[in-house]
């Protein structure tokens, strides 16, 4: 879906917005921004570049970071940007895409994809372009999800997996990315980057995780593989459980942490 939001209508690209700011409310999610987003060291003065910045939680984020004078946020979709702009005004966000920024070569210290690069159809394009845009010695953040690990399941056979396996499939273009990615970065002509693992786990107050379950269902619905009924069922048994303490959820995120050389290449 994100990888032609360009072409969805208006009430599709507003519920994407919603499933964007639930995760960005979430207090789990909220540490995870924090743990990666502390990993490049920022010199003073820097200007960082976000690409795929969505609604902008993490834009904002990136502009409070040590040593940050100016952040850019440059997605695809016009009412995201629009969006973006207007919960902060004091940032810049411009329409792109990330196969083709809109700007000179050389003009950032920091790039950031923040469960981007899963979403783009030919991302060895998107980090090609990073690597022209990007300064020598700045440094490139990537952090998404390994999306083959989602799960809700408690049991084998749990009715409530499905649901969230539908969501990745509506939602996510390439779910093994983070499997390859070292090499990617590595072809795009940066240098061998450090990855670290970070889990999301929701288990009493589930958010993130059971809006998952509840878009899943409704993506079953509407491929007739299930009733309206039966997914209004699926919906009400993860409330169920989230009510009862039975709640599961887990994702397997990944964050790396590469530079581009001062020679420009390797």
């Amino acid at each position: 879906m994100y990888s032609h939001i360009t072409e969805l209508d208006g009430p599709a690209v507003a519920a994407i917005a919603e499933r964007l700011d639930i995760r960005a409310a979430d207090p789990s999610q909220r540490r995870l921004r924090d743990e990666y987003l502390a990993r490049p060291s920022y010199a003073a003065g820097s200007v960082v570049l976000e690409v795929g910045s969505g609604t902008g939680a993490v834009t904002g984020q990136i502009a409070g970071l040590p040593g940050v004078v100016r952040v850019v946020g440059v997605d695809p979709s016009p009412y995201f940007v629009d969006l973006a702009t207007s919960r902060y005004p004091e940032l810049r966000f411009e329409v792109g895409d990330g196969r083709a920024l809109p700007f000179e070569a050389e003009s950032f210290d920091g790039i950031v994809f923040a469960t981007t690069l899963c979403h783009i159809p030919g991302p060895e394009q998107a980090l090609a372009e990073a690597f022209r845009v990007l300064k020598p010695g700045g440094s490139l953040l990537i952090f998404d999800g390994d999306y083959t690990t989602v799960t809700v399941a408690v049991a084998p056979n749990d009715p409530l997996q499905p649901c969230v396996d539908a969501t990745v499939n509506q939602l996510v273009h390439d779910p093994w990315i983070m499997r390859r990615l070292g090499r990617l970065v590595s072809a795009a002509g940066f240098e061998p980057g450090d990855l670290r693992s970070h889990g999301h786990v929701e288990l009493d107050s589930p958010t993130y995780m059971l809006a998952l379950v509840s878009t899943g269902a409704d993506a079953l619905a509407e491929a007739g593989t299930i009733t309206a009924v039966t997914a209004s069922a699926l919906r009400a048994e993860a409330r169920d459980r989230a009510a009862t303490g039975r709640f599961f959820g887990h994702i397997a995120y990944a964050s790396l942490l590469a530079g581009k050389p001062l020679g420009g290449a390797v």
